[in-house]
């Protein structure tokens, strides 16, 4: 067997002739640029997350109720543009590498993008609307249900930074598979 430009070709036994011709890859740099822009923005999705999970919720359930609502309220506001574009490039970058994979790694690359989404979605559904009545009180009177409703979001925190991290463990996976195919 031989490689070329990324194609594994097989040749036939004693003939010298091309046999079966491996479907068409990408040429070894787009595949390295997608790699490392889907592991930089996974790991940096996964950082972030996991950061204000283990550091910044719990100051917030250290300070007084007004300061944290003052502090969510501003980190919100600082914090939510990053996180979005940090989020559509870790989805776009690991799809696109799922779809440029070969077929065994398409499973655990398809999974990343999986729990991108469901990072996404947790934080579109579930956080933001918390974040907003969070404005709310921040600014006016807090409601007697506000401790539920900062338990809730704290579980959507968590669900999403698990899954932000499980992304970007398997898009390292699939880029340490893929990284020791172009090595050999």
């Amino acid at each position: 067997m031989r490689k070329t430009g990324g194609d594994a070709q097989e040749l036939d036994a004693g003939h010298g002739q091309q046999g079966r011709q491996s479907t068409h890859r990408p040429n070894g740099a787009a595949l390295r640029g997608v790699r490392a822009l889907a592991v930089f923005s996974t790991g940096l999705l996964a950082g972030a997350l996991g950061y204000g999970a283990v550091n910044v919720v719990q100051t917030f359930q250290a300070v007084p109720l007004d300061v944290r609502l003052t502090f969510h309220t501003a980190l919100m506001r600082m914090n939510g543009p990053v996180v979005q574009t940090t989020m559509g490039v870790a989805l776009v970058s690991s799809l696109v590498l799922a779809l440029l994979v070969r077929r065994r790694l398409r499973i655990p690359a398809g999974a990343a993008v999986a729990g991108i989404l469901t990072s996404f979605l947790v934080t579109r559904f579930g956080n933001v609307p918390i974040n907003a009545q969070i404005k709310v009180w921040a600014a006016g009177s807090i409601p007697a249900d506000h401790a539920t409703l900062l338990a809730r979001w704290e579980m959507f925190n968590v669900v999403r930074t698990v899954a932000a991290i499980a992304a970007f463990v398997l898009v390292v996976l699939v880029a340490d598979r893929t990284g020791k195919v172009d090595r050999s």
